[in-house]
């Protein structure tokens, strides 16, 4: 019966060229602005981190703090539970970086450092979030010995806001893409199934069961969605390795081939087995 089925599905194929073109190229795109998408998420959600990782909150000592009290604060920001690094900068070393920067030397011109000493922390990933900056950055300034604290907040305000936009906007866009695509689909296996209706009607006379019917045309799906799959990947990679010789875009996120890859080739029979089973579920074997 598996074999009656297969036959089915391919001849289907050959009766019904244009629309099994028009399904292909639809359940193609369909996967391949999925995969573009879950890469674009990924590429977005990776850049996130490595900006959350490399936000510096910078707490500057009041000049009247003694070594003891350095030591002591030190051990109390590490001992912090949303702190991953917490690193020390003299006075000395705060005058040797901003020489270093600018170019000026304030010592030629001034007897004294005025430059305070601090300390910068790194906070964990978790915590680089709004809500959790403005309390961390309150509670720190309240340390003793604390003078200021600073770090770029606007500025990762305004990055982390465009990035989550940004995967908003993916989202959306490639939602709408796919019903658009699946709407399609759709369209052109009720077209197939209505160039059968005589065939079903034939085959319902003679006492042909449910399943025989429908499976020829749920089979013609799925070795369509399958072919979609493998004709995105097709091109995903060709696109992928073009682009990675210009652009070198491994160095912006970790690339995992493989699942990219599984994600294809199942999203491809799942959309066209799905949209056959909808477009055939009124047909039953009622005469």
């Amino acid at each position: 019966m598996i074999f009656f089925w297969l036959k089915e599905a391919i001849k289907l194929i050959g009766r019904a060229k244009s629309s099994f073109f028009l399904s292909l190229i639809s359940i193609s795109i369909s996967v391949f602005l999925i995969i573009a998408s879950l890469i674009s998420i990924q590429i977005s959600n990776e850049f996130q981190q490595s900006l959350k990782r490399n936000v510096n909150i910078n707490i500057f000592l009041k000049d009247s703090i003694n070594v003891n009290d350095t030591e002591l604060l030190q051990k109390q920001l590490n001992r912090k539970y949303y702190i991953s690094s917490v690193n020390y900068i003299s006075k000395d070393e705060a005058a040797r970086n901003f020489v270093k920067e600018t170019g000026e030397d304030f010592r030629t011109l001034l007897d004294y450092n005025p430059l305070p000493a601090s300390f910068q922390v790194a906070l964990k990933d978790k915590y680089v979030e709004k809500d959790s900056l403005n309390k961390i950055t309150a509670a720190l300034s309240r340390l003793p010995g604390v003078d200021d604290v600073v770090f770029q907040q606007q500025f990762v305000y305004e990055i982390l806001s465009q990035i989550d936009k940004v995967k908003k906007y993916i989202f959306v866009i490639t939602a709408v893409l796919f019903f658009i695509a699946i709407y399609i689909v759709y369209s052109t296996i009720k077209l197939i199934i209505k160039s059968k209706y005589d065939e079903m009607e034939t085959m319902k006379l003679v006492g042909a069961k449910l399943s025989t019917i429908k499976m020829p045309i749920v089979l013609n799906g799925i070795m369509i969605g399958l072919l979609a799959g493998i004709i995105s990947l097709a091109a995903f990679y060709s696109l992928f390795y073009y682009f990675d010789n210009l652009i070198e875009l491994r160095r912006f996120f970790n690339f995992s081939g493989g699942l990219y890859i599984v994600i294809a080739l199942l999203i491809g029979p799942v959309i066209g087995s799905l949209v056959s089973l909808i477009s055939l579920r009124k047909i039953s074997l009622k005469i």
